[in-house]
């Protein structure tokens, strides 16, 4: 499955952005989907997962203000980002890999692997 990231850019604190990751190439329905970020200096992490059932998890970092959906029309996985903080500043990726149930939960809120095939990044600045 190919992979393609978008919806990034600059926005002031408190802000939102939507980030999608659409998908082609194969049955995105039978992936399990997440969302990492990697900000300047630090490890990249997984922060949201959504498997190919609908069963979801945010890392402590983002959840209340962050929520993972996918539209299986449209092959699309998004990430809403609510009140952002500059500390929300990163690269952001998505990846997928074919479901293994929920193992991919258990990664959230940990540093990812390199499984799955990835999308490029999308940079989320969050400065006023």
């Amino acid at each position: 499955v190919q992979l393609q990231a978008s919806g990034g850019g600059l926005v002031q604190p408190g802000g939102s952005l939507r980030l999608s990751c659409a998908a082609s190439g194969s049955t995105f329905s039978s992936y399990d989907v997440a969302w990492h970020r990697q900000a300047p200096g630090k490890q990249r992490e997984m922060i949201a997962a959504i498997t190919a059932g609908g069963s979801l998890k945010l890392a402590d970092s983002v959840r209340g203000r962050f929520s993972i959906s996918r539209d299986s029309a449209e092959n699309t996985v998004y990430l809403q980002m609510n009140s952002l903080v500059p500390e929300d500043t990163a690269v952001y990726y998505c990846s997928a890999d074919l479901s293994t149930g929920w193992d991919i939960l258990y990664q959230v809120g940990h540093p990812s692997t390199d499984s799955g095939s990835w999308g490029q990044g999308t940079q989320v600045t969050v400065s006023s």
